[in-house]
């Protein structure tokens, strides 16, 4: 049986490739080419669409936007291409190479290794990953952050829910989906269900400033007037 040796391949090569890709910062991009300046030093310090659009203005902050997910998308591809090529598609190991694709480009997004290791929260990224994972999975997460973040002015807060929330929702569709129309194993459910905690735990750790404002009520609302430094 080869399977244990392609898919350490597949997981190795997928988790690199997509690594390099999540670390492409397009924040700190963008900013520098519209701002000249680093978005790490600027509002929030963080490298993210919100800070971006708040201290850079809306066009980077857009761009941002657009570039953070098409690059979690763009990783998932190419995850699903490698483990075609090194599992086929009939094993259900060849699902994993979306988890293998969208962990690694969420990491490199928060750790990017050609930025010193100082990068965003992951919330795009983590968003393009949960559509490529089913497209209901995104809607029901994204419905939930857009409810929070209106209801609230806090970007952040809708963040954070949302993240924490998204390994459920994961679950659930799998299960839908997947499970009870006996494509996937208890195995499969169990591992994948146990993967998104994993991210989620990421996401929302990544957030541990703003939990902090949001409970000593410091926190700013969300607006789109640019911020002048």
């Amino acid at each position: 049986m080869q399977y244990p040796a392609n898919l350490i391949a597949a997981i190795l090569i997928t988790v690199l490739v997509s690594y390099l890709i999540g670390s492409i910062s397009f924040s700190i991009i963008f900013t520098r080419v519209f701002d000249k300046r680093d978005i790490r030093t600027m509002g929030s310090g963080n490298a993210g669409m919100t800070n971006v659009l708040r201290s850079a203005g809306l066009k980077p902050g857009i761009l941002t936007t657009v570039f953070d997910f098409l690059k979690g998308i763009v990783a998932c591809l190419i995850g699903e291409a490698i483990f075609s090529a090194f599992l086929g598609t009939q094993s259900e190991l060849f699902r994993y190479g979306v988890y293998a694709a969208g962990i690694a480009v969420v990491l490199g997004h928060m750790y990017p290794v050609f930025f010193g290791f100082r990068g965003g929260k992951g919330v795009l990224t983590t968003a393009a990953f949960l559509l490529m994972i089913t497209p209901p999975v995104l809607a029901c997460d994204f419905s939930l952050f857009l409810i929070l973040a209106l209801l609230t002015k806090y970007v952040s807060l809708g963040s954070i829910i949302a993240a924490a929330t998204f390994p459920f929702w994961g679950w659930l569709f799998n299960y839908l989906f997947f499970f009870r129309t006996g494509e996937v194993s208890l195995q499969y459910m169990v591992l994948t269900t146990l993967l998104l905690c994993f991210l989620s735990a990421f996401v929302v750790g990544r957030h541990h400033a703003n939990i902090g404002r949001l409970l000593h009520g410091t926190e700013k609302k969300f607006s789109l007037h640019h911020e002048k430094n």
